[in-house]
């Protein structure tokens, strides 16, 4: 019988399953590392499903843990799968699965937050930012207390288009909180409307997936979890430097409750902070009685415009910090309290 010229899909070879798994090396979530095992291979397929046509591509998963999602990915006939773990006791786990898929996975035993993520693939992955995304991807069950800084930083790194985003426009497939979800995909005056939703989708098409039961997880954690999608835009909404719109963000809503105003104004010196923030907000053309969940990405386009011409203006305004003033009046009352003290002792 002649060949029919067709190479087989990968599939992974039997192995025991991730409870087993779990079980044989005597694995145990740590709570303290907010850590939650996936175990529906249902599930983790669907997973994988969400990042779209992984056949021959590279994919980094972040916290593979016993590796349930692991297997899903490798199920998909991936070129290439680097898994970055920091917790020792999956290593052996994840060597197995290595074993199954010779030549496919590359194990690095590390924390995410430092590794260096644009030296991880080859450099013919490489694309054009305007051209469609590479064939790099990014998914993760990530644990609930590293899930907020890490996107954070992966979204510097869209802005400044380095680390992982040296590829080009990579993907992301990531769990969070379902919570912290809705705040990420949130909409223009909806009470889930946050600093996270402006700083995501300022530079990404972010998309919630699906929502995963916290009973489909072990242990069982009180939250439901949800699988959100990233893209990176071609042009981000917002042209400024990552670091001043996070800035002007982080002001506004942290009186969330209030007027905009009240934001903008800490953005100031005290001596003149009326004058600047009402100066800032003209230039915006943003009304000062907007609460900051009512502001379109478009209001904090012009806000950072306007503070970025501000800056430009007073050199030394980017680095004024509201937080360091009021620490200072504080230091400068106690001192101030001391002094009348020993004085009040001498008479």
């Amino acid at each position: 019988m002649a060949a029919s010229g067709k190479v087989a899909a990968f599939r992974l070879p039997p192995l025991p399953t991730v409870r087993e798994i779990i079980k044989l090396f005597n694995l145990r979530a740590q709570k303290q590392l907010s850590q939650n095992f996936l175990l529906d291979l249902r599930l983790t397929d669907k997973i994988a499903r969400q990042a779209g046509k992984l056949k021959d591509a590279h994919v980094c998963e972040v916290g593979p843990g016993p590796g349930g999602i692991t297997r899903s990915i490798l199920n998909a006939d991936v070129a290439q799968l680097l898994l970055v773990e920091k917790d020792t006791r999956f290593i052996p786990g994840l060597q197995m699965l290595s074993e199954a898929a010779p030549g496919k996975v590359h194990i690095v035993h590390g924390d995410i937050l430092t590794y260096k993520m644009e030296r991880a693939f080859p450099e013919h992955l490489q694309k054009k930012w305007e051209d469609e995304p590479p064939n790099v991807h990014i998914i993760g069950n990530l644990p609930f207390s590293v899930s907020t800084p890490l996107i954070i930083r992966w979204l510097e790194n869209v802005s400044n288009r380095d680390g992982p985003f040296v590829y080009g426009r990579t993907q992301m497939t990531l769990t969070f909180q379902k919570e912290v979800a809705e705040r990420l995909t949130a909409t223009t005056g909806s009470k889930q409307r946050s600093r996270l939703s402006i700083m995501s989708q300022y530079l990404c098409t972010v998309q919630n997936r699906f929502t995963i039961p916290g009973r489909a997880f072990v242990p069982k954690p009180e939250v439901d979890v949800s699988v959100v999608h990233f893209t990176p835009l071609v042009q981000p909404k917002i042209q400024q430097p990552f670091k001043l719109v996070e800035k002007v963000v982080k002001s506004v809503f942290q009186f969330r409750r209030k007027y905009c105003c009240r934001g903008v104004e800490i953005l100031f010196p005290e001596a003149e902070r009326l004058e600047k923030s009402e100066q800032m907000l003209m230039l915006a053309d943003v009304d000062p009685i907007l609460r900051p969940a009512q502001l379109s990405i478009l209001h904090f386009k012009n806000l950072c415009d306007a503070y970025r011409k501000m800056c430009d203006e007073d050199t030394s305004l980017f680095s004024y910090n509201y937080r360091e003033e009021l620490k200072q009046k504080k230091r400068t009352r106690k001192k101030g309290h001391l002094e009348h003290s020993e004085n009040e002792d001498q008479l």
